[in-house]
C-alpha cells in the first residue's frame, strides 16, 4: 500500500486530499507544519509527500531542499495564485511536480498516480546489482543502471535522482549527438496531460548539470542549442 505524506497547515484541505488518496486504497499521512513532518518521517519514509509552499513555521521551498539533500522521495508542491515563480523555484528545489490551488481532488490524484508510476517502487541512488542482464549505459566515466535506474559516478559512488531527473538523463542517453526538442523532453518526462511549460524542462537541465558537470555554468555533456533544444554531447555505450 503507498503512503502519502499531506503537509498543509489547513486542516480542511488535509481531509479532502486525505479522503481522495483513501479512496485510492491508500495510505494517507497527515502533517500541519515542518515540525509534524520531521515528525512524521521519523516513523518511516512515505512513497510520496505533498507539500504546501506556505507553512507557519518554515516555508515550503526550503524544507523541500532540505529534503532532496538527504532523500529521493518524490515530491509534488502544492502552491498558490499559479505564480510561475513559484512553480519554477519549487522544481529548482528538486520537487517532481507542482499542483495549483485551488485544485481538482481529481487532478491531484492523477499527479500522485504519474509520480508513482514514474517511481515503479524502485529507489534512486541504491548500489547497482550486480545482476548480468541489466540494461545498462555508459558515458564519460558514468554509469547509468536503467534496470536498477541507477546512476553510478566516475568513482564507482551512486548519486541519487529525482524521478524528473532520472527520466530527462534516461531520454539523453537515448539519443546522445541529437537535438532534443523541449517539447520532445516534456514528453519523456511528464507521461499526463498537464499544464507544463517550456521553463520545467530548463530548470530540470540545470538540475542535471549539478549532478553531471564539472562546471555546470560551462557544461560540456548537456549542450544548449540555441533555439532548438538541447544535446547530449557525448558517446553512450550499452554495456
Amino acid at each position: 500500500m503507498s503512503q502519502v505524506l499531506i503537509v498543509d497547515d489547513d486542516p480542511d484541505i488535509r481531509d479532502v486530499v486525505a479522503h481522495e488518496v483513501r479512496r485510492q486504497g491508500w495510505a494517507a499521512l497527515e502533517a500541519g507544519s515542518e515540525a509534524e513532518l520531521v515528525a512524521a518521517l521519523r516513523q518511516g519514509t512515505p512513497d510520496i509527500i505533498l507539500l504546501d509552499i506556505r507553512l507557519p513555521d518554515q516555508d515550503g521551498l526550503t524544507i523541500a531542499r532540505r529534503l532532496r539533500a538527504t532523500s529521493a522521495v518524490p515530491i509534488i508542491m502544492l502552491t498558490g495564485m499559479g505564480s510561475d515563480i513559484d512553480r519554477i523555484l519549487g522544481l529548482e528545489m528538486g520537487a517532481d511536480d507542482y499542483v495549483v490551488k485551488p485544485f481538482n481532488p481529481r487532478e491531484l490524484i492523477a499527479r500522485i498516480k504519474a509520480v508513482l508510476r514514474r517511481t515503479s517502487g524502485k529507489p534512486m541512488g541504491a548500489a547497482p546489482s550486480e545482476a548480468l542482464d541489466h540494461d545498462c549505459r555508459r558515458f564519460a566515466g558514468w554509469l547509468l543502471d536503467r534496470t536498477a535506474r541507477v546512476l553510478t559516478d566516475p568513482s564507482g559512488n551512486p548519486v541519487s535522482l529525482t524521478n524528473a531527473e532520472y527520466l530527462l538523463l534516461e531520454a539523453l542517453v537515448d539519443a546522445p549527438h541529437r537535438v532534443l526538442s523541449r517539447e520532445h523532453l516534456l514528453e519523456r518526462t511528464h507521461s499526463y496531460d498537464a499544464d507544463v511549460f517550456d521553463r520545467t524542462i530548463d530548470v530540470l537541465i540545470l538540475r542535471l548539470r549539478r549532478r553531471l558537470e564539472p562546471n555546470p555554468k560551462a557544461p560540456r555533456l548537456i549542450r544548449t542549442e540555441r533555439g532548438a533544444g538541447y544535446v547530449f554531447d557525448v558517446d553512450v555505450e550499452k554495456v
